[in-house]
């Protein structure tokens, strides 16, 4: 096995720990048992998860920028315009998408400052813009920034990884919201597609608040 294959073995069974400890560590089964433990813990859990996924991705992502590889393909001439483009509507779309999320909830901030023990999720159900449209926003927008990039085997190793993720991810992260929001997300499932918005299944802002106002009564 070449140099460069035993490079890329390394970066995908990096990739794969990363994954692993991260749906571990986000996984109900593992609070419900830290609770049980330490009820103290709960309060800094989320901000401490966290940071460690930020501490735990910088080598994975160290070896991919680090490969010196050559390029697989390059976006050139009108397609370098497009794909640009698409990454730039993407990072904006996920900027907008802020506004309509709980930061202090998603950092950890909130639970630490109320010393809050409970192990689901305290946000209400809340359909934002692009929740209309598609389930996992962040993901879809993500992906569309990944695969609009120039792509060396590195790269195309680590994007195959997050893609693989988003998928599994999202469907652990659905059995959790299912969880917290029952019927109420199961209705919402039926009507809005996962990754990838499709034309002809969305909700209208009056059928999104419907499903919010069903969520508050439950």
């Amino acid at each position: 096995m070449g140099t460069a294959n035993v490079y890329l073995l390394m970066l995908a069974i990096l990739w794969l720990a990363y994954f692993a400890i991260h749906s571990i560590l986000a996984s109900l089964w593992l609070k419900q048992k830290i609770a049980a433990w330490r009820p103290a813990v709960m309060p800094a859990y989320r901000a401490v998860y966290n940071l460690a996924a930020l501490i735990f991705l910088i080598p994975p992502l160290w070896m991919t920028v680090s490969f010196s590889g050559s390029w697989l393909w390059r976006w050139q001439g009108p397609w370098f315009w497009i794909s640009n483009t698409l990454a730039l509507l993407a990072i904006a779309g996920f900027l907008w998408s802020l506004r309509y999320y709980d930061g202090q909830e998603f950092l950890g901030l909130r639970q630490w400052r109320l010393k809050q023990e409970s192990v689901l999720d305290q946000e209400r159900f809340h359909v934002s813009p692009l929740h209309r449209f598609v389930r996992h926003p962040w993901y879809f927008l993500g992906l569309v920034i990944l695969w609009t990039r120039d792509m060396n085997a590195a790269w195309l190793v680590t994007i195959s990884f997050a893609t693989l993720y988003f998928i599994l991810g999202s469907r652990l992260e659905e059995a959790k919201l299912l969880r917290y929001h029952g019927k109420t997300y199961r209705r919402y499932r039926e009507q809005v597609p996962g990754l990838l918005p499709l034309p002809w299944r969305f909700l209208s802002k009056k059928a999104a608040l419907e499903i919010e106002m069903e969520s508050d009564r439950n």
